[in-house]
């Protein structure tokens, strides 16, 4: 007698634990694969709208930046680059109301800007762009470093929450090498690293 009753399901490879992981995948495995990963280290930044936007007398905002490892280009026509940020983080809050933010791509020889700008619990800004080499971007108001290897100027055109991060797209309005020399800094095995 054929048995026909329908064969047990068969768990899919990416089927959800009640933790909302992956089966069989820990934070510290997807951790340890992911840092096999080099990627290039950039300073985000973005300036506070001021308290009152209706009266030209109201001072600017503060200055904000980030190090983040995960930059990269969306499209080229039009342009478009996104970066992912910590959900609840000071510059996803940042850029919930901002729309104007900018990228230095940092140099080999930038890795205390990284360190600094990756610190966790400052309450101010402030003091961290204190003594470096920076310009004002005319797009976006934000701080993009003078001796980067590239810097970009965005305008948000979509945010998309992934799991507990947001991935922010932003269109590019200024793309420039400032003709720094030198290899980028990198991020991998959970250090900066140099190229070569």
């Amino acid at each position: 007698m054929l048995n026909t009753s329908p064969a047990p399901p068969v768990p899919s490879p990416t089927a959800s634990t009640a933790s909302g992981h992956a089966e069989g995948v820990t934070n510290d495995e997807f951790r340890a694969a992911m840092s096999r990963l080099a990627a290039g280290v950039v300073l985000v930044t973005a300036q506070e709208p001021p308290l009152d936007p209706d009266d030209p007398q109201a001072p600017a905002g503060e200055d904000v930046g980030m190090t983040a490892t995960a930059f990269m280009s969306v499209s080229l026509d039009p342009p478009l680059a996104l970066v992912s940020l910590r959900e609840g983080s000071r510059m996803d809050d940042l850029l919930a109301e901002q729309p104007l933010w900018a990228v230095s791509v940092l140099a080999e020889n930038q890795r205390h800007i990284a360190g600094r700008f990756a610190m966790k619990g400052r309450i101010s800004d402030r003091l961290l762009f204190k003594e470096l080499s920076w310009t004002r971007g005319e797009s976006s108001g934000a701080p993009l470093l003078t001796d980067a290897l590239a810097t970009f100027e965005l305008r948000t055109e979509q945010r998309v929450t992934a799991g507990d991060h947001t991935l922010v797209v932003g269109r590019v309005l200024t793309a420039r090498v400032p003709g720094t020399e030198g290899g980028p800094l990198l991020y991998f095995r959970g250090r900066y690293r140099q190229l070569g």
